[in-house]
């Protein structure tokens, strides 16, 4: 079964499978992340700027802010939630959860070596 995936709204939403799933304004809980210096970021999303489906899940790159430092950037990639394969339904994470990005990495290509 193929995922589709698309941006909606000039980034505000993301479709899986031609249904609004996904919203910007929810605040993710980063730990492990690069995006700044705070050890568990409170990152406002204010826009997908990439996503993705490899698989089963659905992932996506978030433009935001932490609202601790004021931080503002892009997330590496993130886990937005599943695809049932038998279904089709998606389930999608809870952005008030604690996240990983780029723990899961869409895979485009093989790694080098």
């Amino acid at each position: 079964m193929t995922t589709d995936v698309h941006q909606l709204d000039d980034g505000a939403w993301v479709s899986v499978n031609d249904s609004r799933e996904v919203n910007v304004s929810d605040l993710w809980r980063l730990a492990s992340h690069d995006f700044c210096d705070c050890r568990l970021a409170d990152f406002l999303a204010e826009g997908f700027v990439e996503v993705g489906a490899d698989g089963t899940s659905v992932e996506g790159r978030i433009a935001g802010r932490c609202i601790q430092c004021g931080e503002e950037g892009v997330t590496d990639w993130l886990m937005l939630g599943r695809v049932d394969p038998g279904t089709g339904a998606f389930r999608p994470v809870i952005p008030g959860s604690v996240h990983v990005p780029g723990r899961r990495r869409r895979t485009e290509s093989p790694p080098p070596g």
